[in-house]
């Protein structure tokens, strides 16, 4: 007892010497209670020394109101903040407190890469889009162990929740990027938790991400004394900033994380059959206290927002692709867009019939893109093309279901349907005797609303109304307008 209490009041120990120090104590008592008690197994030695350790340690803080660091019960631990660890990163950050370190990174990508796609929860949900999520990571060097890094557990799972449902509430809805922010504990010895909630903030305010307020959190603890005749509780202390051996040796872990203003998420892990709902308050008005300390020093290191986010972040952009050139934008089969996805690393999604979003990961990219773009769609001779005109048009083509033809040279060529070639039924354009580089005259209808798509046809030609043939062979007659009537006029004699 004696020897234990000695090192519970040495407040020179730090986890690992604490530890060392405590194992010391139990091989020692093992082996004298293994001479005076050979028949006694090894486990009940051990649980038999946990449960006298456990009493010695809380009763220093039932009766001394110490903790084994040498706090007292409303304390914090040292805080250290630290943000822009990295430049190339988006938005990066550490978060420090005693021998619990957080390392934080924030990354951006499109909106289209928040889609979940799991087929279970797809079957349960739908397909669902989430902007942010944060992926907590808890490796075995955290507390000094070595051990396989394998999948994620429930562990991480549920950390990774609460700190994620802290953050969520400040998090802008109209952000156009999807944002991650991944916790990596580097050194844990208490509520890891709470401090990824507070250097997660830290990331984000570093990465320029508009959050409506700082977010802080921060674990209180709970020890308790039971009456022997009511088995009820007697008398209790209330720990702000609970170490590893707190929330082993305590009752409770009480975690709360939030702004200036209120609370963002809330678990308490209660290991008593309950606990009264003063003890409640009580703990939610001892973690208050503690967060607003901790926003104030966050806020020495960083206090809002970034104006503008870093030069390596990405960029969104919106352009206007009217219906006459989608074709020509997206290519046949998509060509253009995969194109410039893979040339430029570019993401391209459709916001409306007219209007395409583009995601690229740096701003050089986006450039790279908008040049692209602008050579693709480049003005061309389409905008003097006169609704029930009649052109002169080139088959380039030949095709089971129609020709191809192209009404001037640098124009993209467009199907001319077997259904729009005669007023007879045909299966096939040979069947006229069509053949590439002939001319037909071919009516021009304007563009389809729906697709885009111009829309001409040879078999209306066929009826005995007279009508003005236009020639676009020479690009000049549709430019100057000299040229085009004179070009208008020897077509229609």
């Amino acid at each position: 007892m004696e020897r234990l209490y000695a090192v519970f009041t040495n407040y020179e120990h730090d986890k690992i010497s604490r530890d060392e120090a405590v194992n010391k104590i139990r091989l020692d008592t093992e082996e004298q209670l293994k001479e005076k008690f050979p028949e006694a197994e090894s486990y009940e030695i051990i649980e038999s020394f946990n449960v006298v350790a456990k009493e010695v340690f809380r009763s220093i803080i039932l009766n001394e109101y110490k903790r084994c660091d040498g706090r007292d019960l409303t304390s914090l631990r040292n805080i250290n903040c630290e943000v822009d660890m990295f430049k190339i990163l988006h938005g990066s950050a550490l978060f420090q407190r005693g021998q619990t370190q957080v390392f934080c990174t924030v990354t951006f990508d499109s909106l289209e890469s928040s889609i979940k796609s799991d087929r279970i929860i797809t079957a349960i949900n739908g397909i669902k889009d989430k902007n942010f999520m944060l992926h907590y990571e808890f490796p075995p060097y955290a507390t000094n162990e070595i051990g396989k890094v394998t999948g994620i557990n429930r562990r991480e799972l549920g950390h990774g929740a609460l700190a994620e449902k802290a953050l969520y509430p400040v998090i802008p809805k109209d952000f156009p990027f999807t944002i991650r922010v991944t916790s990596e504990v580097l050194e844990s010895n208490g509520s890891s938790s709470m401090a990824s909630a507070c250097c997660g903030s830290l990331a984000l305010m570093d990465a320029g991400v508009p959050i409506s307020s700082a977010v802080a959190g921060v674990a209180i603890g709970l020890v308790t004394k039971n009456s022997l005749d009511k088995d009820e509780i007697e008398d209790y202390r209330l720990l702000t900033d609970i170490l590893g051996i707190e929330d082993y040796n305590g009752d409770m872990d009480f975690k709360m994380a939030g702004t200036n203003k209120g609370i963002t998420a809330l678990q308490a892990d209660i290991k008593l059959p309950g606990i009264p709902v003063k003890i409640v308050m009580e703990a939610i008005q001892q973690a208050s206290g503690a967060k607003k300390e901790i926003l104030q020093i966050m806020n020495k290191t960083i206090s809002k927002p970034r104006t503008s986010r870093k030069e390596s972040g990405p960029v969104v952009e919106t352009v206007q692709v009217p219906l006459s050139k989608r074709g020509k934008f997206v290519g046949p089969g998509g060509y253009y867009l995969k194109k410039l996805q893979a040339e430029t690393g570019v993401t391209i999604s459709q916001v409306d019939e007219e209007t395409f979003s583009i995601f690229a990961p740096t701003p050089s990219a986006m450039h790279e893109a908008r040049d692209f773009i602008t050579e693709i769609c480049k003005d061309d001779q389409e905008q003097q093309l006169e609704f029930g005109a009649v052109y002169t048009a080139t088959i380039t083509e030949i095709r089971d279901t129609g020709v191809m033809v192209k009404l001037y040279p640098n124009m993209t060529a467009v199907l001319l349907h077997n259904s729009q070639l005669d007023q007879r039924k045909i299966k096939h354009p040979t069947a006229l005797g069509l053949e590439v580089g002939q001319e037909i005259q071919v009516k021009y209808f304007g563009r389809d609303p729906a697709d885009g798509r111009m829309r001409l046809s040879r078999k209306v030609l066929q009826s005995s109304a007279t009508t003005v043939v236009k020639t676009l062979s020479d690009r000049s007659s549709i430019v100057m307008g000299e040229s085009f009537s004179q070009s208008s006029s020897n077509s229609s004699q």
